[in-house]
Protein backbone atom coordinates (compact mmCIF):
# COMPACT_ATOMS: atom_id res chain seq x y z
CA UNK A 1 0.00 0.00 0.00
CA UNK A 2 1.60 3.23 -0.75
CA UNK A 3 2.01 5.50 2.07
CA UNK A 4 0.60 9.78 2.28
CA UNK A 5 2.50 12.64 2.41
CA UNK A 6 0.54 13.41 4.78
CA UNK A 7 1.86 10.17 7.18
CA UNK A 8 5.43 11.07 6.50
CA UNK A 9 5.14 14.22 7.23
CA UNK A 10 3.40 13.53 10.64
CA UNK A 11 6.45 11.19 11.14
CA UNK A 12 9.00 13.47 10.80
CA UNK A 13 7.66 16.49 12.96
CA UNK A 14 7.11 13.72 15.83
CA UNK A 15 11.20 12.97 15.10
CA UNK A 16 11.70 16.66 15.47
CA UNK A 17 10.10 17.37 18.61
CA UNK A 18 11.71 14.37 20.31
CA UNK A 19 15.18 15.80 19.73
CA UNK A 20 14.13 18.90 20.92
CA UNK A 21 12.78 17.60 24.12
CA UNK A 22 16.59 15.58 23.93
CA UNK A 23 18.61 18.70 23.19
CA UNK A 24 16.23 20.69 26.36
CA UNK A 25 16.84 17.98 28.52
CA UNK A 26 20.91 18.00 27.59
CA UNK A 27 20.88 21.87 28.33
CA UNK A 28 18.73 21.67 31.77
CA UNK A 29 21.13 18.34 32.89
CA UNK A 30 24.50 20.69 31.94
CA UNK A 31 23.16 23.13 33.82
CA UNK A 32 22.17 21.39 36.78
CA UNK A 33 25.52 19.44 36.88
CA UNK A 34 27.29 22.70 36.66
CA UNK A 35 25.09 24.33 39.24
CA UNK A 36 26.05 21.43 41.30
CA UNK A 37 30.01 21.26 40.72
CA UNK A 38 29.86 24.96 41.27
CA UNK A 39 28.08 24.28 44.30
CA UNK A 40 30.66 21.10 45.92
CA UNK A 41 33.55 23.53 45.28
CA UNK A 42 32.39 26.45 46.74
CA UNK A 43 31.76 23.61 49.81
CA UNK A 44 34.83 22.27 49.08
CA UNK A 45 36.59 25.84 49.21
CA UNK A 46 35.14 26.97 52.34
CA UNK A 47 35.64 23.75 54.17
CA UNK A 48 39.98 24.04 53.06
CA UNK A 49 39.50 27.75 53.88
CA UNK A 50 37.70 26.99 57.68
CA UNK A 51 40.31 24.37 58.07
CA UNK A 52 43.30 26.17 57.40
CA UNK A 53 41.92 29.16 59.65
CA UNK A 54 41.76 26.80 62.65
CA UNK A 55 45.10 25.02 61.83
CA UNK A 56 46.70 28.90 61.88
CA UNK A 57 45.38 29.30 65.10
CA UNK A 58 46.27 25.85 66.66
CA UNK A 59 50.00 27.09 65.52
CA UNK A 60 49.39 30.40 67.41
CA UNK A 61 48.01 28.39 70.54
CA UNK A 62 50.73 26.24 70.51
CA UNK A 63 52.72 29.20 70.25
CA UNK A 64 51.20 30.95 73.27
CA UNK A 65 51.20 27.40 74.93
CA UNK A 66 55.32 27.59 74.81
CA UNK A 67 55.92 30.78 75.76
CA UNK A 68 53.86 30.19 78.73
CA UNK A 69 55.90 26.83 79.87
CA UNK A 70 59.39 27.24 78.17
CA UNK A 71 59.54 23.72 76.41
CA UNK A 72 58.37 21.39 73.88
CA UNK A 73 54.83 20.96 73.30
CA UNK A 74 53.75 17.03 72.59
CA UNK A 75 50.73 16.78 69.81
CA UNK A 76 47.75 18.62 71.99
CA UNK A 77 43.58 18.50 70.89
CA UNK A 78 42.05 21.77 70.83
CA UNK A 79 38.54 21.78 69.34
CA UNK A 80 38.26 20.01 65.83
CA UNK A 81 42.43 20.76 65.76
CA UNK A 82 45.83 20.29 67.08
CA UNK A 83 48.80 21.81 67.88
CA UNK A 84 52.69 21.08 69.10
CA UNK A 85 55.44 23.27 69.23
CA UNK A 86 59.41 22.54 69.55
CA UNK A 87 61.13 24.91 71.67
CA UNK A 88 64.76 25.27 71.14
CA UNK A 89 67.92 27.25 71.98
CA UNK A 90 68.52 29.36 68.99
CA UNK A 91 72.60 29.58 67.74
CA UNK A 92 73.71 28.09 71.72
CA UNK A 93 77.04 26.42 71.35
CA UNK A 94 77.51 28.02 67.44
CA UNK A 95 80.37 30.39 66.32
CA UNK A 96 77.84 32.19 64.05
CA UNK A 97 74.20 33.01 63.77
CA UNK A 98 72.14 35.42 61.66
CA UNK A 99 69.07 37.44 63.58
CA UNK A 100 66.32 35.93 62.22
CA UNK A 101 64.02 38.99 61.44
CA UNK A 102 65.38 41.92 58.61
CA UNK A 103 65.26 45.72 60.74
CA UNK A 104 65.07 48.95 59.54
CA UNK A 105 66.68 52.31 60.86
CA UNK A 106 67.29 52.82 64.21
CA UNK A 107 66.55 49.30 65.11
CA UNK A 108 68.97 47.13 66.54
CA UNK A 109 69.79 43.10 67.20
CA UNK A 110 71.59 42.23 70.25
CA UNK A 111 74.36 39.58 70.44
CA UNK A 112 74.98 37.91 73.64
CA UNK A 113 78.12 37.19 75.08
CA UNK A 114 76.90 35.99 78.52
CA UNK A 115 74.64 33.17 79.72
CA UNK A 116 71.26 33.08 80.31
CA UNK A 117 69.81 30.40 83.05
CA UNK A 118 65.89 29.27 82.88
CA UNK A 119 64.85 31.88 84.60
CA UNK A 120 67.17 34.38 82.19
CA UNK A 121 69.35 35.81 84.70
CA UNK A 122 72.72 36.26 84.09
CA UNK A 123 75.18 32.83 84.70
CA UNK A 124 78.71 31.76 83.31
CA UNK A 125 79.07 27.99 84.57
CA UNK A 126 80.61 25.09 83.17
CA UNK A 127 76.98 23.86 82.00
CA UNK A 128 76.68 27.37 80.98
CA UNK A 129 79.70 29.07 79.21
CA UNK A 130 80.17 32.68 78.50
CA UNK A 131 81.97 33.70 74.98
CA UNK A 132 85.60 34.94 75.53
CA UNK A 133 87.57 35.97 72.33
CA UNK A 134 88.73 39.36 70.55
CA UNK A 135 87.67 39.34 67.34
CA UNK A 136 83.70 39.05 65.77
CA UNK A 137 82.71 39.82 62.36
CA UNK A 138 79.37 42.10 61.74
CA UNK A 139 77.51 41.23 58.07
CA UNK A 140 74.91 42.99 57.12
CA UNK A 141 72.53 44.02 53.88
CA UNK A 142 71.01 42.39 51.14
CA UNK A 143 73.06 40.77 48.37
CA UNK A 144 73.16 43.55 45.49
CA UNK A 145 72.20 46.16 47.45
CA UNK A 146 74.62 49.43 46.16
CA UNK A 147 77.07 51.27 48.51
CA UNK A 148 76.32 54.65 47.24
CA UNK A 149 72.53 55.09 47.57
CA UNK A 150 71.46 57.57 50.25
CA UNK A 151 69.51 54.14 51.79
CA UNK A 152 72.66 52.37 51.95
CA UNK A 153 72.37 50.70 55.62
CA UNK A 154 75.24 51.43 57.59
CA UNK A 155 76.08 50.12 61.74
CA UNK A 156 76.79 51.08 64.75
CA UNK A 157 78.31 48.75 67.13
CA UNK A 158 78.04 49.38 70.37
CA UNK A 159 79.43 46.65 73.05
CA UNK A 160 78.57 46.30 76.35
CA UNK A 161 81.40 44.90 78.85
CA UNK A 162 82.37 45.04 82.47
CA UNK A 163 86.05 46.11 83.04
CA UNK A 164 86.12 43.90 86.15
CA UNK A 165 84.70 41.16 84.72
CA UNK A 166 81.24 40.12 87.09
CA UNK A 167 81.57 43.69 88.81
CA UNK A 168 78.73 45.41 87.13
CA UNK A 169 79.50 48.34 88.58
CA UNK A 170 82.16 48.92 86.06
CA UNK A 171 80.13 48.55 82.95
CA UNK A 172 81.64 50.35 79.83
CA UNK A 173 80.64 50.36 76.31
CA UNK A 174 82.93 50.11 73.60
CA UNK A 175 81.66 51.84 69.84
CA UNK A 176 82.52 51.47 66.22
CA UNK A 177 80.28 52.81 63.28
CA UNK A 178 80.72 51.65 59.95
CA UNK A 179 79.19 52.88 56.77
CA UNK A 180 79.58 51.70 52.67
CA UNK A 181 78.84 54.86 51.52
CA UNK A 182 81.88 56.84 51.20
CA UNK A 183 80.13 59.99 50.47
CA UNK A 184 78.58 60.12 53.76
CA UNK A 185 82.26 60.07 55.72
CA UNK A 186 83.05 63.67 55.70
CA UNK A 187 79.58 64.24 57.73
CA UNK A 188 79.16 61.30 60.03
CA UNK A 189 82.88 60.67 60.79
CA UNK A 190 82.34 56.75 60.34
CA UNK A 191 84.89 54.20 59.35
CA UNK A 192 84.66 52.18 55.62
CA UNK A 193 83.78 48.63 56.34
CA UNK A 194 85.83 45.43 54.08
CA UNK A 195 86.12 45.05 50.85
CA UNK A 196 83.69 41.69 50.06
CA UNK A 197 80.76 40.13 50.66
CA UNK A 198 80.60 37.61 53.73
CA UNK A 199 78.46 34.41 54.20
CA UNK A 200 76.84 32.99 57.40
CA UNK A 201 75.11 29.61 57.53
CA UNK A 202 74.35 29.58 53.92
CA UNK A 203 72.93 33.23 54.02
CA UNK A 204 75.15 36.03 51.75
CA UNK A 205 75.09 39.65 52.92
CA UNK A 206 77.01 42.49 51.19
CA UNK A 207 78.47 44.03 53.36
CA UNK A 208 81.21 43.09 56.00
CA UNK A 209 83.59 44.39 59.09
CA UNK A 210 85.90 42.29 60.83
CA UNK A 211 86.19 44.14 64.50
CA UNK A 212 88.89 43.88 67.37
CA UNK A 213 88.08 43.97 70.23
CA UNK A 214 91.26 44.58 71.63
CA UNK A 215 93.63 47.63 71.66
CA UNK A 216 93.97 47.56 67.79
CA UNK A 217 90.16 47.62 67.47
CA UNK A 218 87.65 48.60 70.06
CA UNK A 219 89.80 49.06 73.16
CA UNK A 220 88.74 47.06 75.56
CA UNK A 221 90.93 45.94 78.59
CA UNK A 222 92.17 42.16 77.70
CA UNK A 223 90.74 41.19 80.82
CA UNK A 224 87.46 42.22 79.87
CA UNK A 225 87.17 39.94 76.56
CA UNK A 226 89.31 36.94 77.94
CA UNK A 227 87.46 36.15 81.04
CA UNK A 228 83.90 34.82 81.15
CA UNK A 229 80.87 37.82 82.33
CA UNK A 230 83.38 40.66 81.22
CA UNK A 231 81.77 41.17 77.99
CA UNK A 232 78.27 40.96 78.04
CA UNK A 233 76.60 41.76 74.90
CA UNK A 234 77.09 43.71 71.70
CA UNK A 235 74.12 46.32 70.42
CA UNK A 236 74.02 46.47 66.64
CA UNK A 237 71.96 49.22 65.24
CA UNK A 238 71.17 49.62 61.59
CA UNK A 239 71.29 53.29 60.36
CA UNK A 240 69.98 55.31 56.82
CA UNK A 241 67.83 52.08 55.71
CA UNK A 242 64.31 54.00 56.53
CA UNK A 243 62.32 52.59 53.74
CA UNK A 244 63.74 48.63 53.31
CA UNK A 245 64.43 46.59 55.97
CA UNK A 246 68.03 44.12 56.01
CA UNK A 247 69.77 41.70 57.54
CA UNK A 248 72.29 41.10 60.04
CA UNK A 249 74.34 38.41 61.01
CA UNK A 250 77.58 38.00 63.28
CA UNK A 251 80.25 35.44 62.80
CA UNK A 252 82.90 34.52 65.86
CA UNK A 253 84.60 31.80 64.25
CA UNK A 254 88.04 32.93 64.87
CA UNK A 255 90.91 31.45 66.55
CA UNK A 256 91.30 31.64 70.34
CA UNK A 257 87.49 32.30 70.36
CA UNK A 258 84.51 29.98 72.90
CA UNK A 259 81.17 29.20 71.22
CA UNK A 260 78.35 31.37 71.61
CA UNK A 261 75.99 30.87 74.16
CA UNK A 262 72.11 30.53 73.33
CA UNK A 263 71.17 34.06 71.68
CA UNK A 264 67.14 33.32 72.54
CA UNK A 265 64.11 31.23 71.93
CA UNK A 266 63.32 29.65 68.58
CA UNK A 267 59.76 27.73 68.99
CA UNK A 268 58.42 26.01 65.75
CA UNK A 269 55.07 25.55 66.62
CA UNK A 270 52.23 23.19 63.98
CA UNK A 271 48.88 23.65 63.75
CA UNK A 272 46.67 21.24 61.99
CA UNK A 273 42.85 20.93 61.02
CA UNK A 274 41.01 18.13 58.61
CA UNK A 275 43.75 18.25 55.70
CA UNK A 276 45.24 21.70 56.53
CA UNK A 277 48.65 22.46 58.14
CA UNK A 278 50.15 25.36 59.14
CA UNK A 279 53.73 26.03 60.88
CA UNK A 280 55.03 29.11 62.76
CA UNK A 281 58.30 30.11 63.93
CA UNK A 282 58.50 32.64 66.65
CA UNK A 283 61.71 34.42 67.62
CA UNK A 284 61.83 35.18 71.83
CA UNK A 285 65.20 37.20 72.59
CA UNK A 286 65.84 37.39 75.89
CA UNK A 287 65.33 40.94 77.91
CA UNK A 288 67.43 43.82 77.59
CA UNK A 289 67.44 47.49 78.39
CA UNK A 290 65.49 49.74 75.54
CA UNK A 291 68.07 51.06 72.81
CA UNK A 292 67.67 54.70 74.35
CA UNK A 293 69.01 54.00 77.14
CA UNK A 294 72.25 52.91 75.01
CA UNK A 295 73.10 56.80 74.78
CA UNK A 296 72.00 57.69 78.22
CA UNK A 297 74.29 58.44 81.28
CA UNK A 298 73.81 55.35 84.01
CA UNK A 299 75.19 55.62 88.32
CA UNK A 300 75.45 52.64 90.38
CA UNK A 301 74.66 55.02 93.14
CA UNK A 302 73.60 58.36 93.28
CA UNK A 303 75.04 61.32 90.88
CA UNK A 304 77.23 64.18 91.87
CA UNK A 305 77.89 67.31 90.66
Amino acid sequence: MARLPGDILEKNSSGQALLLVLLSMAVVLTIVLSILSRSITDVAVTTRSEEALRAFSAAEAGVERALIIGSDISTTSLGDAEFSADVSSYAEGSNSFYYPVNILSGEAMSVWFVAHDTDENFICSPTNPCFTGNTIKVCWGKPGTPASDATTPAIEVSVVYAQTPGDYSTIRVARGVYDPNSGRWATNNFASPDAGTCTINGKSFQFQKTIGLGAAGLNIPIASYSTENGLQFARVRMLYNSTTAQPLGVNANFAGNSPLPSQGTMIAASGSSGESNRKIEVFRSFGESPPIFDSALFSLGGLVK
